[in-house]
């Protein structure tokens, strides 16, 4: 069984990153609103990695969009979301936009923040979704296929751990022990988001090969 998915999935989502963001838009929560928040935000991760992989495929030959075009991009996203990891922000957040005040605001009049911006984009995004389109397209077999939506059932359990204790893990890592761990999964992202470029940049131009 290929666990790079697995491992590049985690890398993106990277759970543990976002707990110090899941504590303070949860810090004026009840217990059971904690609660409902961890399993609304698993759920979602789950469904949004199992969705892209049944039906992303699909998406890309209704376009017509070429998996080679398709890996160049979604490396490009892969590695600007290395990018932020290496210092030391979510994956998927941007800086320019207002998502994570928003969040916030939200949490604040007691909104669900389960959701967005919790899986969306603070967990999942553009680059996790791309992602799981790319290895969906490469499964030869339904049991391959499964596995990929197996991998979104890993994502979902790591994110309702992380969340779980998010108060044991921010006492024992403090924000330099979560910073310096996301640091790393960046790292590994960054390779493989260059990996998964140049396959796709080899299938669009066979004399780089030689």
């Amino acid at each position: 069984m290929d666990y790079k998915p697995l491992v590049t999935l985690l890398a993106i989502v990277n759970p543990l990153a976002i707990v110090p963001f899941y504590i303070h838009y949860t810090q004026g929560f009840t217990r059971m609103q904690r609660r409902r928040t961890v399993g609304v935000a698993s759920l979602s991760a789950f469904l949004v990695i199992a969705a892209s992989a049944v039906f992303g495929t699909g998406i890309l030959q209704f376009f017509g969009i070429s998996l080679a075009s398709f890996q160049v991009g979604g490396g490009m996203l892969l590695l600007t979301s290395a990018l932020n990891m290496l210092n030391a922000q979510p994956a998927e957040a941007k800086p320019q936009t207002r998502e994570l005040e928003q969040g916030a605001e939200k949490a604040a009049m007691g909104a669900s923040i389960a959701v967005v911006p919790l899986t969306i984009p603070l967990l999942t995004g553009p680059a996790t979704i791309s992602t799981v389109v790319i290895y969906a397209e490469r499964a030869k077999s339904v049991w391959q296929m499964s596995a990929l939506v197996g991998y979104g059932i890993v994502i979902g359990v790591a994110t309702a751990l992380c969340f779980s204790l998010a108060g044991p893990i921010a006492r024992v890592l403090g924000k330099t022990g979560i910073n310096v761990m996301t640091r790393l999964m960046g790292l590994i992202l960054a390779a493989l988001a260059v990996e998964v470029m140049s396959e796709g940049l080899l299938k669009l131009f066979p004399a780089l090969a030689h």
